[in-house]
């Protein structure tokens, strides 16, 4: 195989690499954020078109005050300064994720104006995967296609896989071919569930701050002798 039209990580590992070097935990979050630009940017660099980034689940809420505010904190600058940087890459930068809860109407502004500067560049689309959950998206999704019944636009019958992808978040991208998790975890966290019904996966051990464009050629490497068969016969 090629190079993959989509790239999904799983940023992991930020709280281990801090605790792994006796720094705050905080310190850890840091980190990641200036790794993200990078690994993006030689993602783009080495032909993938686009990159999803999960950097905040629905259920990292549920981490301590203290983190979130952090990590709220982080997400304003890096949603201003860092976007600005991709931008002058031309690189095109947009959210999926829940925007009307817990997330503040500050954020929300940034967030709108990211997707507003970089919306016609045409390097390569980062989708960034803020408050986000897989499940949310497809019951959000479900429950604009119940709308549309209702109001008599769609019928039941019409109902298929193509409706569901044109209603869930950001349509426009699309299927996970590759998806890479870091710290050593193997599972996928409610990330990209519609997405993925056909990725292919590959874990790492090391932690998200510790990532480098060299591993985003290891992976692309690693992809290239996959077969992907998605229900049929082998390519080989």
């Amino acid at each position: 195989m090629g190079i993959p039209k989509h790239i999904g990580y799983i940023v992991d590992g930020n709280r281990r690499w801090a605790k792994a070097r006796n720094l705050p935990t905080l310190e850890g979050h840091k980190a990641g954020f200036e790794v993200l630009r990078q690994i993006v940017e030689a993602s783009f660099e080495r032909g993938v078109k686009f990159v999803s980034a999960y950097i905040f689940s629905t259920e990292n809420w549920n981490r301590s005050a203290e983190e979130v505010a952090y990590l709220m904190k982080l997400f304003e600058i890096y949603f201003d300064k860092e976007i600005k940087k991709l931008h002058k890459k031309g690189v095109k930068v947009v959210f999926a994720g829940n925007r009307t809860e817990n997330v503040s109407p500050k954020l929300v502004k940034i967030i709108e104006r990211a997707e507003e500067l970089t919306r016609e560049n045409t390097a390569g689309t980062l989708c960034l995967c803020f408050n986000y959950g897989g499940q949310l998206e497809i019951v959000e999704a479900v429950r604009k296609i119940a709308e549309q019944v209702l109001k008599n636009e769609l019928s039941p019958q019409e109902i298929s896989a193509e409706t569901i992808a044109q209603n869930i978040y950001t349509p426009e991208i699309p299927p996970v071919d590759l998806m890479v998790r870091t710290s050593g975890e193997q599972r996928i966290s409610n990330f990209q569930l519609w997405r993925m019904a056909y990725s292919e996966m590959i874990f790492l051990e090391k932690t998200w701050p510790e990532m480098t464009a060299e591993d985003v050629d290891f992976c692309l490497e690693n992809y290239k002798k996959r077969d992907r068969r998605m229900g049929g016969d082998s390519k080989k």
